[in-house]
């Protein structure tokens, strides 16, 4: 769906689709897969319909533990189906929101109903239900009723349980009671913020990489020059192992944090070093800011000198306020963080890919698994005793952003998924689909369609469980931010499934639990007091940009994909959507500058990424075109002349959105630093540094935090913003 994917053949697994005893889509088949939310049918990026091959179709059923391999088996799973809300008293969670509070509950015919809320905060309310039912079916050789209860409006909203008992029937269901919408940015007027890749922001005292101490300082010059957030790329844990995975779009886990961005020296038991373990610290601090000069982003280098740091500050014992800190903090992160530092410390042991370690070892609740982790204990202690640091210099971060007069603060990136062999792949593992990974269809941009090689957690067992996962992983994210960004938003309505050893061109659409997702989002955002952006580019459904809309959440606007038709020029800034987060570009498409100059199809055909279908000489004439209709647009509203030089016209298109409409304006602080070089060149690997850029001055030497209040080109953005997006006081 998202033109600015990652490009990757098809992966190869060991579970190829189970085939088809049939050669096409029978309509039993066909029904069985829609009852799932398994289309055998959908439209591709240009409205043409597309026929799903039957063998994607029964592969896809039986990740989700549907039988479909034989016509008895389809029949079979098609009875199991028919009546399967009617066999329950109520589902195992139910969503509710002030304007949607009735409850489906079944119960046999003539038996009374009883109805109660335990409430989080330890009360007890009791439903009354009066009226008839809405439906009689015969289940089973038994007579049920189908009633409606309505929660009542007392039930304000957060996590409650429903106690149902009829006859001798008795469930208890998990009650989420949904704000209407996500906290929304409007009263702050038409705000604006950096958008940054975190490790690509170094300072003076950076160990090569930028921090989370970069972040608050980042945060707390940006507050004092007028802007209300910092967006910056996922945070999300990285493997404890080298070689260190670059993109941050492919982490071990989205709850967890990246203690690579970690500062040694800002730990508080840093101070308590003895005078050898100081110098010691110094050595290595030495080390790494040495690193700075490099370059590139040396992960490996910054995570060995890194790790020997912190192993030596985690060695000074904790004073008593300290210890009852992290104490809470296991309380509150629960067996979560145990079975995600347990994975760290078996993988550390055992080598990266926990497929591959002993079978014993390969479920987290095998006991097995128990034995290692009292052996592995003090390895295990030390990962927990890491998050809780990217705990505490993440609440600094956002303290800082807040403190220095930014409304928003930090908004985090969340990733769309997480890598088959990490830490929520292995402790998740019976609530991911394994032999598949999301991706997306054909279309063009991308003729043989992409894979992402990111598991997809099955919508069948996100309301069996809760949605604890999505839940859990959603708090953590908010914990200390002031908004996030959802990658790829479109997967909360449906993802793009493909099956392991299938091309993605053979692959499906399944639905998710869109409604019940959204109701969740939006308690989390509430209780984090958190605005939400969604990142809706690429070939959307229709009603899903108004539907998010309708909950509160921001769309994505950005000028390269901003135009009147497909094959005119680019719109006015006035007529975008007010309720956007509206940019020049993203971390996967040229910088202002690379593309006034050129940079970023020269990059392209240099690697031999144009493609067949067009020349360089055709590409290039295209960009003069789209440069030609860019700068007749600027000149027509009066932010440019015809003959403006690159650094000019840079302004002016960031000047354009600022004028514009929308809520939120992200301007990329590489742009206004006149960087020509994209963060991540789509359908490279090693070919490109991909997420391995720092900011880096045209004559080739890195800037620095430091530098940044003196650069001539941040110098011109910012009070150009400051004239566009005052700050709303009060």
């Amino acid at each position: 769906d998202d033109p600015h994917r990652r490009r990757a053949p098809p992966r190869v697994g060991s579970h190829a689709a189970a085939p088809r005893l049939v050669a096409a889509i029978d309509a039993q088949l066909a029904a069985l897969a829609a009852a799932h939310g398994v289309l055998s049918t959908y439209d591709d990026w240009a409205g043409r319909p597309v026929e799903v091959p039957p063998a994607t179709v029964v592969a896809v059923l039986a990740a989700l533990g549907v039988d479909a391999a034989t016509d008895d088996g389809v029949r079979r799973s098609l009875a199991a189906v028919a009546d399967r809300e009617w066999r329950q008293l109520c589902p195992p969670t139910v969503v509710v929101t002030p304007d949607q509070r009735a409850i489906a509950v079944h119960v046999p015919a003539g038996h009374d109903l009883h109805c109660a809320v335990e409430l989080e905060d330890g009360g007890t309310l009791t439903i009354e239900v009066t009226g008839s039912p809405v439906e009689v079916r015969q289940v089973g050789g038994q007579l049920l009723e189908r009633w409606e209860v309505q929660v009542p409006p007392a039930v304000d909203p957060g996590y409650h349980r429903l106690v149902l008992r009829s006859a001798e029937r008795t469930a208890e269901s998990l009650l989420v009671v949904a704000p209407a919408r996500c906290p929304t940015p409007i009263q702050l007027g038409r705000s604006w913020g950096w958008m940054v890749q975190l490790y690509a922001v170094r300072s003076a005292q950076s160990w090569g990489i930028g921090d989370y101490r970069d972040l608050a300082e980042l945060c707390r010059w940006s507050g004092a020059v007028g802007a209300d957030f910092v967006l910056c790329n996922p945070l999300h844990a990285a493997a404890p192992t080298i070689p260190q995975v670059h993109s941050p779009y492919s982490p071990v886990s989205r709850r967890f944090h990246n203690t690579l961005a970690l500062r040694a020296e800002d730990i508080p038991e840093a101070a308590a070093l003895n005078s050898d373990g100081r110098a010691r610290l110094e050595r290595l601090a030495a080390a790494g800011r040495a690193l700075t000069a490099r370059p590139r982003i040396d992960r490996d280098a910054v995570a060995t000198l890194q790790r020997e740091a912190l192993e030596l500050v985690y060695a000074v014992p904790l004073d008593v306020a300290r210890a009852a800190s992290l104490a809470e903090f296991r309380v509150r992160e629960g067996a979560g963080l145990v079975d995600f530092a347990t994975w760290c410390a078996l993988t550390e042991t055992f080598g990266p890919r926990w497929s591959e370690w002993p079978q014993e070892l390969r479920h987290p609740r095998n006991p097995a698994v128990q034995a290692q982790r009292a052996e592995l204990a003090s390895l295990i202690d030390l990962h927990v005793w890491l998050q809780w640091q990217c705990d505490q210099q993440l609440a600094e971060a956002q303290a800082t952003a807040r403190a220095a007069g930014q409304r928003i603060g930090v908004v985090h990136d969340l990733a769309v998924g997480v890598g088959p062999h990490g830490a929520d792949a292995w402790a998740l593992q019976d609530d991911l689909a394994l032999d598949m990974t999301i991706g997306a269809p054909p279309d063009s941009f991308n003729q043989r369609g992409q894979v992402w090689e990111l598991p997809p957690l099955r919508p069948d067992r996100l309301a069996a469980t809760g949605y604890a996962a999505f839940r859990d992983m959603l708090r953590s994210v908010l914990r200390h931010a002031g908004g996030i960004r959802i990658d790829h938003a479109m997967g909360l309505f449906r993802l793009f499934w493909v099956p392991d050893g299938v091309s993605p061109a053979d692959g499906t659409y399944v639905r998710y639990p869109a409604a019940d997702l959204l109701g969740v989002l939006a308690l989390e955002a509430h209780r984090a007091g958190a605005v939400v952006v969604a990142e809706d580019l690429g070939t959307v459904e229709d009603g899903v940009r108004e539907e998010l809309a309708s909950r509160g959440i921001l769309g994505s606007a950005v000028l390269w994909f901003e135009r009147e038709s497909d094959d005119s020029g680019f719109r006015p800034s006035a007529t975008y959507r007010a309720d956007v987060f509206a940019s020049v570009t993203t971390h996967d498409l040229p910088t202002a500058t690379g593309f006034w100059t050129g940079e970023a199809t020269r990059a392209r055909a240099e690697l031999g990424l144009l493609g067949a279908r067009r020349t360089v000489a055709e590409q290039e004439a295209a960009d003069a075109r789209e440069r030609e209709e860019l700068t007749s647009r600027l000149v027509a509203e009066g932010l440019a002349a015809p003959d403006a030089g690159v650094d000019d016209l840079v302004v002016a298109m960031h000047d354009f959105l600022a004028r514009g409409p929308s809520w939120l304006f992200g301007v990329a602080l590489g742009d206004a630093l006149g960087e020509i070089r994209q963060p991540n060149l789509p359908g490279t690997q090693d070919e490109y540094p991909n997420w391995r850029l720092p900011l880096t001055a045209p004559s080739g030497e890195p800037i620095l935090l430091e530098d940044l209040p003196a650069d001539d080109g941040v110098g011109r953005m910012v009070e150009r913003l400051a004239r566009d997006r005052p700050r709303r006081e009060g």
